[in-house]
């Protein structure tokens, strides 16, 4: 049927007013939570005018140098809003089971935002090769005493990969005095740190110059991290509770000293899934499990 003039000229009314206050809702829609968040966000520089540290040690701020690169660093972590909430949201599942064993260890707290630097708490794997939470590569994990081969790859595993880390973090923090010089040796390695201070006869790690603008920035970022997700709110992130990503830490053990055959067999017999045994004990990098050695190894399955 062919519109008259006058019924094109209302279409074209009512369409554009829906078109308005569709807008008009979308604009002031607040949230609660359950989906949205209003779009408004105040972009605005950071305050620096408070105290800094990591691990106790704080942070020169009267020096304009490391102002401007803790500055840097905090504008990438506050302004990269899915990698930070992905950050807060993992933190919720991990943060309980790495801070008792840091504490276990006799380690300061602040370790724990050292792992979200190197993975975003998840078991990533650089371009290097390095891999899980803290970014072991294969001889230093070894060295630290994970296995790490065809079949098992304890860098995934977050217990053993974690004291693997506190080891490393103390040994660093005793060759070099500090627990910021220890956190760029993580990154840039001890015995290049080591160097570097001895030919710039620096005192700390704010008087070193490095090459490499990964390790230079290494510390501060660190700090950025811990400073936006210690303090969300203040950087304007509203993340619901129920958002939140839970712990995995309910489960039963079972003990495995001989060879699986096929993991996925072992699963169903379980009363699980392969998936699920995977995301339960992803340091089983292979569909079997040989164990010429004998060993035992804990299996957690989903309750």
């Amino acid at each position: 049927m062919e519109l008259t003039k006058t019924n094109r000229a209302l279409l074209v009314i009512n369409v554009v007013l829906a078109m308005a206050l569709a807008g008009i809702f979308f604009l002031s829609f607040k949230g609660d939570g359950a989906g949205f968040t209003s779009p408004e966000q105040n972009v605005r520089s950071v305050n620096l005018d408070k105290d800094f540290d990591f691990c106790g040690e704080k942070l020169p701020m009267d020096n304009f140098d490391v102002r401007q690169r803790l500055d840097q660093e905090l504008l990438r972590n506050v302004y990269y809003h899915s990698h930070t909430i992905l950050a807060i949201k993992r933190a919720n599942a991990l943060f309980p089971m790495i801070e008792p064993i840091l504490k276990e260890e006799g380690m300061p707290d602040d370790l724990k935002y050292l792992a979200v630097a190197e993975s975003t708490l998840s078991n990533a794997i650089s371009p290097a090769g390095a891999k899980g939470v803290w970014q072991f590569m294969k001889a230093t994990a070894e060295g630290f005493g994970l296995e790490v081969n065809n079949e098992i790859d304890e860098r995934y595993h977050l217990e053993k990969s974690t004291r693997a880390a506190c080891a490393y973090m103390r040994r660093q923090r005793e060759r070099l005095g500090s627990w910021i010089l220890a956190a760029a040796a993580y990154n840039g390695g001890p015995d290049r740190i080591s160097k570097e201070m001895a030919n710039q006869r620096a005192a700390n790690f704010f008087e070193l110059n490095l090459a490499a603008d990964e390790t230079m920035r290494y510390p501060f970022r660190i700090v950025a991290i811990k400073e936006v997700m210690a303090n969300p709110e203040v950087y304007e992130y509203q993340i619901a509770e129920d958002h939140l990503y839970d712990p995995v830490n309910t489960y039963r053990t079972v003990q495995v000293s001989g060879s699986v055959e096929n993991w996925g067999d072992f699963a169903k017999e379980h009363g699980t899934t392969y998936r699920m045994l995977k995301v339960y004990n992803p340091w089983l990098v292979s569909s079997k499990l040989t164990n010429k050695a004998g060993k035992t190894y804990e299996i957690h399955l989903p309750k």
